[in-house]
């Protein structure tokens, strides 16, 4: 399904899900808007994704409004790519960087 899936960077903080789905909707049908935000603030950060209905619908919207500007913000966008999985980075300690208590104290 990532070939309807399209990315949008270079967002204004400001941007909501429903001015992005009418941005695009002049492009074709809009399936689902996702604008990430930042877990801690909740804050916008600069980018989402929007899922259109069709690949070649996609594709037109990505000739249209790549480069485009959106309130005074140049805009990027791009076809999504698959999210890489992270190897999980094991240190070898504890939860908060410490071995655990009693072992080899003395």
């Amino acid at each position: 399904m990532m070939g309807s899936t399209v990315y949008v960077g270079g967002l204004p903080y400001s941007t909501g899900d429903a001015e992005l789905s009418e941005l695009f909707s002049a492009h074709g049908t809009v399936e689902s808007v996702r604008i990430v935000t930042d877990r801690m603030t909740g804050r916008s950060r600069g980018f989402g994704f929007v899922e259109m209905s069709s690949a070649e619908e996609a594709e037109a919207a990505i000739a249209a409004l790549n480069g485009s500007v959106l309130e005074g913000r140049t805009l990027t966008v791009n076809q999504a790519k698959p999210r890489e999985s992270k190897p999980r980075q094991d240190s070898g300690r504890g939860r908060f960087g410490r071995t655990r208590p009693g072992r080899n104290r003395w």
